[in-house]
C-alpha cells in the first residue's frame, strides 16, 4: 500500500528533526510520497517583509504579497531542501507543485461564513483540492519510475492563477485519490488533551470526540484544519490517518482518527 506522509510543523526549520525525519522516511516500507508545508517559515518572512501574517481558524489569508512569499517559500526553500537532503540520503527525490504537469488543480475558495454564523471572510488567493483534483496517473508513474515525489502546496486553478492550499488538504486528497493510508507528522508526539503536557497524547479521536474537543478549546488553531482533513480523508475512503511525531515515524504511537 502506499504512504502518503504530511510534515508540517516546526520541524522544517529544525536542521536536527528534519534530518532524522528524512532518514526515517527513507526507511519506511513501501511506495511513499510526502507532502510538506512551512508555515511558520511564511509567517517568519512575512513579517520580515513587513505583512502581519493573518490568521483564520488555521487557515492562512493569502492577499498578492502574501501569495508570493509563501509560493516562494513552499515551492522554493522549502521544497528544495527537503529534495536535496532526501537525495543526499540517497532517496531519488522530485520537488513538485500542483502546477507541475497540471498535476493538481484547484478552486479558488469563495468567501465563507465561519463557525459563529456571522463572520464572513475572504481568504484571497486560496484553493481548495479535492480527490478528483489529482491526477493520479501522472502521481503513480512517478512512482512507477522510482521517484519519490515531494508536494509543496502550490497548486493552480488551470487559468494561470496559483493558489495557496492548506497542505494537509494537499495531504488528504492524495492519499484519498489514491487509496493510500495518511500519516501527518508534526513535531508534538500527537494530539494533546493539555498543550503544555507532551505526554497527554490522545490515542484515538472519533467525529463526537472531535466535536468535544473543539467545543472545549482543547483543539484549536491549526489543530482544526489537521483534524478536519483527517475525518474528510476516512470519509473519501482512506484506510488508515495518524497524527504523530516526525520524530516517530517508525514506532508506534500518535493519535488514530477513527470515523
Amino acid at each position: 500500500m502506499i504512504t502518503v506522509v504530511k510534515i508540517g510543523g516546526h520541524v522544517l526549520d529544525d536542521e536536527a528533526l528534519l534530518g532524522r525525519f528524512c532518514k526515517d522516511f527513507i526507511a519506511l516500507a513501501g511506495t511513499k510520497l510526502l507532502v510538506h508545508g512551512g508555515g511558520a517559515l511564511a509567517g517568519d518572512v512575512q513579517k520580515a517583509l513587513g505583512i502581519e501574517p493573518q490568521m483564520v481558524e488555521g487557515r492562512r489569508v493569502t492577499d498578492a504579497d502574501t501569495l508570493r512569499v509563501v509560493t516562494m517559500v513552499y515551492s522554493g526553500w522549502c521544497n528544495k531542501r527537503l529534495v536535496a537532503l532526501l537525495q543526499s540520503l540517497g532517496c531519488n527525490a522530485i520537488g513538485l507543485s500542483g502546477c507541475d504537469a497540471g498535476c493538481i488543480t484547484s478552486a479558488m475558495r469563495l468567501p465563507r461564513v465561519l463557525a459563529d454564523g456571522k463572520t464572513k471572510v475572504d481568504y484571497g488567493f486560496v484553493g481548495d483540492v479535492r480527490p478528483s483534483s489529482i491526477d493520479t496517473r501522472f502521481v503513480r508513474n512517478i512512482l512507477g519510475m522510482g521517484l519519490v515525489p515531494v508536494f509543496s502546496a502550490i497548486n493552480h486553478d488551470g487559468r494561470g492563477q496559483l493558489l495557496n492550499t492548506n497542505a494537509d488538504t494537499v495531504a488528504s486528497s492524495i492519499a484519498a485519490a489514491l487509496g493510500a493510508r495518511l500519516v501527518c507528522c508534526f513535531e508534538k508526539e500527537g494530539v494533546l488533551s493539555d498543550v503544555d503536557d507532551p505526554s497527554s497524547v490522545i490515542p484515538f479521536i472519533d467525529s463526537a470526540e472531535f466535536e468535544r474537543l473543539k467545543a472545549s478549546g482543547t483543539v484549536a488553531g491549526g489543530m482544526l484544519p489537521k483534524l478536519e482533513n483527517a475525518f474528510a480523508a476516512l470519509r473519501q475512503g482512506v484506510p488508515e490517518v495518524i497524527l504523530k511525531s516526525a520524530s516517530g515515524l517508525l514506532s508506534r504511537g500518535g493519535t488514530k482518527i477513527c470515523l
